[in-house]
């Protein structure tokens, strides 16, 4: 791989960045496939790693948590006994937000059950160094699993959105009933409840169906592996933290963080790839 132009890895990792599928990456790059799914591999595990061991010590005060749907495979209803031991099937997105530097400091790759909601939220609180204020939906699974985390020490309210029922003809259709109002219900401490919101999470989940082919609905570009579905993500946003301006920050996420001091180069982040290839090779 490092015997590849370091101009044409850059224009592989933007393909990527920017929604493309290793497929079209392939075409657009004039590269074969394989090269870039093991390019993919060895930058997803080299950002995920880097991001995991820099996004620490968070000064994090209103954090917005929310799931995200898609799937591995196949659809739920079409798996199998045997598929579903390889993890296919309907996978949720965990993702936690800073509303004031938007920097997403983790996430998580999984179901939708309790056990991931506890390990989302013990790797968040594992992240900060302050009290923050959450906000999350009405998911019961967030209940304890925020207990369980922060105890007493986060001021937590959820925000339950109320929906209208579907006609009848709009049933059996890909068609989310319609929102009629939202309820804000403080849990634990004292949040302030001017700031219970989850506009900024819903904001970046649209972004990530819009620039994640792997997310994007009725096509045939899901992906195939668990693996390279948390490795699409760990690639998506390090791009989003590290690389790209935040049109009204002015600045990258991980800048109004503190995290780095500067916007990241495409360059900079596939270096990574050749430090963590060091770092095994000694």
């Amino acid at each position: 791989m490092n015997k590849l132009p370091i101009e044409k890895r850059k224009m592989m990792f933007a393909c990527i960045a920017e929604g493309n599928s290793l497929r079209a990456t392939s075409r657009l790059c004039d590269v074969a496939f394989n090269t870039v799914l093991k390019f993919f591999g060895d930058l997803g595990r080299a950002v995920e790693a880097y991001q995991d061991e820099k996004l620490q010590g968070l000064s994090c005060e209103r954090i917005q948590l929310d799931e995200l749907h898609s799937f591995v495979g196949a659809r739920q209803r079409a798996t199998t006994a045997e598929t579903r031991a390889n993890k296919w099937g309907d996978t949720w997105v965990w993702i936690a937000m800073d509303a004031d530097t938007k920097l997403v400091p983790c996430w998580h790759v999984g179901k939708r059950e309790f056990s991931d909601a506890n390990g989302f939220v013990q790797d968040l609180a594992s992240r900060l160094n302050s009290r923050p204020q959450i906000t999350t939906d009405g998911h019961n699974g967030y209940l304890s699993a925020i207990e369980a985390a922060f105890g007493d020490e986060v001021d937590y309210a959820m925000l339950i959105k109320q929906y209208s029922q579907q006609s009848e003809q709009a049933q059996g259709r890909y068609a989310p009933a319609h929102c009629t109002g939202a309820k804000r219900t403080p849990i634990t401490g004292e949040p302030d409840m001017a700031h219970v919101s989850t506009s900024y999470i819903e904001r970046l989940n649209l972004s990530l169906r819009m620039r994640n082919r792997r997310f994007t609905r009725l096509t045939n570009g899901f992906s195939k592996k668990q693996e390279n579905h948390a490795l699409s993500l760990a690639i998506q946003f390090m791009h989003y933290n590290f690389c790209r301006i935040h049109t009204s920050l002015r600045v990258t996420p991980a800048m109004e963080a503190g995290v780095t001091d500067h916007v990241w180069e495409l360059e900079e982040v596939i270096a990574l790839m050749d430090e963590k290839t060091i770092k095994e090779t000694v």
